[in-house]
């Protein structure tokens, strides 16, 4: 229900905002988004389904918005705001700035709190025994360590010690290798929080901390983690919780990545085979007797396992791969493959369930003072390498072994050669279509949920969005979906150019052609973004033309050579010089910048963003789609492509005052059919089609 507490909490964060932020604008939309949040959460529309999909162009203030609308509703109703994101950068935006802004005008007391992953966490137990002048211990799962990893283990634990680093690599004066944070990185076997020493490791103390959050901020791939787990494992239970996904459009894709699986054939079979020669050690430090027979469990059924792998490795003809994989169609696999994969299954998993109870019986050792921890610190962690392995190999298996679906999308099924050891195979498992998943686990669990971004719709429509996150556009379920345009004043502020090119991108002389036409399209004394659809034909065309950019007195970079941070600060400052800066950027460049006022105003697109369905999870969601009638061209790739071109355009204008144009060397997207639908769904700039400048 929409309080009036709630409502009173709402409008004096917002006045607060007009007499805090200069040159405030109040804007309509922003006031809308707020107002639908509050009342979608409360449920004003519906009792069950309290969930609203919303679409804010550049402009609105979406972040400032949803922590209006539902830190209030959240705080006042004793639930957690989870805010899950898709990437670092927005992470820190809000623990940085939108939080402590929002923190200033609330009448309301709440703590914030980041959730990451204990991949990015240091163990403080095993940082104290690599840095121990006792090395013995170390040796045993650290091996011999250089001088250098030595002055660099030590000078972190001694900022950790001092509370001067809170063990977040992310937080390290500098990037950390990874051979060298594995060394030191917390496990689930040996950094465990039952063992009195692991208490106040930095993973623990974060978590901890996390009970005590109001709203916590997150990552998708962490959130499917824990609803994988169950739900209220990693983050608060989803009945008891609100989401906002911010970046919603990437939820889907992270949560399809987040549920398949991959195992090697060879490989696999080499570490099982050192996890049989290493259980024998690891029933030395438990009760021998109850131990006995997990470890002759763990090699009855990896004789299954290496023999069965080894077959699979055998009955491979290497002439079948095209462009490195083998995909099974429709996801059946051959008699031969589904026999072995049920047998795989089974003795994976049983694998798995063995050695798990003996890391039970060390631990409960531990427990109960009959070992020390730093005694048993390094099988543990061994135990944890072995079990995260078995654990992968149980699930690709197990994925592998399900029976074909009568409903529904079938599993994608492939196996691909293996880049880094040559001569091995790599089985690969993904769901094609993840939106069930999604519905199952989150949507019709939680106490309500919020889907933002500013690129949702594709070709006008939520439909695509929804289907692939499993969101009913059906009124009557209850779901509110909003669409707000942009304030900016399109049509005086920015330009769409399409000109006469001379090739069409499917042309085998388009690079050819933007080699020799691109320096044209090109703004002097101004910034200047360049978006390709491939590595390949952006590094070709910036070989050549950086030569000729060189020449002219202009800064060109091409996204790759530099980190991006240092590219963007070489940008900035020719720009301030006046001087012509060029950037070269793919997808990532197309979503990710934000450089507002002069810091760009000239965009070229050289192609429509079309993804063709190179991977076997792409290739197999076609097929399936062909197979129902369908048509993949109209379903998937051009909707995507909307959505990819709005973000590519949406790099121009950033705030109000910005201006400039965009450029588009793709005639398709007036030539071809579904060129009007394309253009209509972008910005209302000012066009000029068919003309030279």
């Amino acid at each position: 229900m929409l309080t009036r507490q709630i409502q009173e909490s709402i409008r004096k964060s917002y006045q607060n905002l007009q007499i805090q932020m200069d040159k405030f604008i109040p804007r309509r939309g922003q006031n809308y988004l707020i107002a639908e949040i509050a009342k979608t959460l409360c449920g004003s529309y519906h009792e069950k389904n309290r969930m609203l999909v919303a679409e804010a162009g550049t402009g609105i203030g979406k972040s400032l918005s949803y922590l209006m609308g539902a830190v209030p509703v959240a705080i006042l109703n004793n639930k957690s705001l989870i805010i899950s994101t898709a990437t670092v950068a927005l992470q820190e935006q809000l623990v940085n700035k939108d939080l402590p802004l929002y923190r200033r005008l609330s009448d309301l007391e709440f703590q914030f709190r980041i959730a990451k992953g204990r991949q990015r966490y240091c163990c403080l137990e095993k940082l104290a025994s690599v840095c121990s002048q006792d090395s013995s211990q170390a040796s045993l799962f650290i091996g011999t360590q250089s001088d250098s990893n030595m002055d660099l283990f030590q000078h972190m634990y001694d900022k950790l010690s001092a509370g001067k680093w809170d063990g977040d690599i992310d937080n390290w004066e500098k990037p950390v290798d990874t051979k060298q944070w594995q060394l030191i990185v917390s496990d689930k076997q040996s950094c465990n929080a039952a063992f009195s020493a692991h208490r106040k490791c930095p993973f623990h103390q974060a978590r901890a901390e996390l009970s005590s959050a109001d709203i916590i901020i997150a990552n998708h791939s962490l959130v499917m983690a824990d609803a994988d787990l169950g739900g209220g494992v990693i983050l608060p239970e989803p009945e008891q919780s609100i989401y906002v996904f911010d970046e919603a459009h990437h939820l889907y894709h992270v949560a399809r990545e987040h549920a398949a699986a991959s195992a090697s054939l060879k490989g696999a079979a080499g570490w099982l085979e050192t996890l049989n020669q290493s259980a024998g050690k690891w029933i030395q430090l438990t009760d021998e007797q109850r131990a006995f027979r997990f470890k002759d469990e763990i090699s009855k059924n990896i004789q299954v396992l290496i023999p069965s792998l080894n077959q699979i490795s055998q009955q491979i003809i290497p002439e079948q791969f095209e462009d490195g994989s083998i995909r099974f169609e429709h996801g059946e696999l051959p008699a031969w493959l589904a026999d072995e994969a049920v047998h795989l299954k089974k003795a994976a998993n049983q694998t798995y369930q063995a050695t798990g109870k003996i890391a039970d019986l060390i631990s409960e050792r531990i427990k109960e003072g009959e070992l020390s921890s730093h005694q048993s610190a390094p099988v543990l962690a061994e135990l944890s390498f072995f079990l995260q392995r078995l654990d992968n190999l149980a699930r690709v298996w197990t994925m592998m072994a399900e029976p074909d679906r009568e409903n529904g999308a079938p599993l994608a099924r492939w196996l691909s050669i293996n880049e880094e050891h040559p001569g091995d195979y790599v089985v690969n498992v993904s769901p094609i279509e993840i939106g069930w998943k999604l519905d199952q686990q989150l949507w019709s669990r939680c106490s309500g949920a919020i889907a933002v971004s500013a690129t949702l719709r594709a070709l006008n429509s939520f439909s695509f969005f929804c289907h692939q996150s499993g969101i009913s556009l059906n009124d009557k379920e209850g779901t509110r979906f909003l669409a707000l345009s942009s304030p900016f004043d399109f049509a005086k502020k920015g330009q769409l150019f399409i000109p006469h090119f001379p090739a069409e991108p499917q042309s085998p002389e388009y690079t050819q052609e933007l080699i020799k036409h691109l320096p044209q399209y090109i703004e002097e004394r101004k910034a200047n973004l360049i978006l390709f659809s491939s590595y390949w034909q952006m590094n070709q065309v910036a070989e050549k033309l950086q030569i000729l950019f060189k020449k002219n007195g202009w800064l060109c970079q091409v996204q790759g050579e530099k980190p991006r941070t240092k590219i963007l600060q070489m940008h900035s400052q020719a720009i301030s010089k006046q001087k012509t800066s060029i950037l070269f950027g793919t997808n990532s460049f197309s979503e990710g910048l934000d450089l507002p006022g002069n810091l760009l105003k000239n965009v070229v697109i050289t192609k429509i963003p079309f993804s063709v369905p190179t991977s076997p999870v792409e290739q197999a969601h076609a097929e399936y789609i062909e197979s129902r009638g369908g048509n993949p061209f109209m379903q998937i790739t051009v909707p995507e492509a909307s959505r990819k071109l709005i973000q590519a355009v949406g790099r121009l204008l950033r705030n109000e005052n910005d201006s400039g144009r965009v450029v588009i060397l793709d005639r398709r997207i007036i030539t071809k059919w579904y060129g009007k639908a394309l253009l209509d769904a972008l910005p209302p700039f000012q066009r000029i089609i068919g003309t030279n400048e």
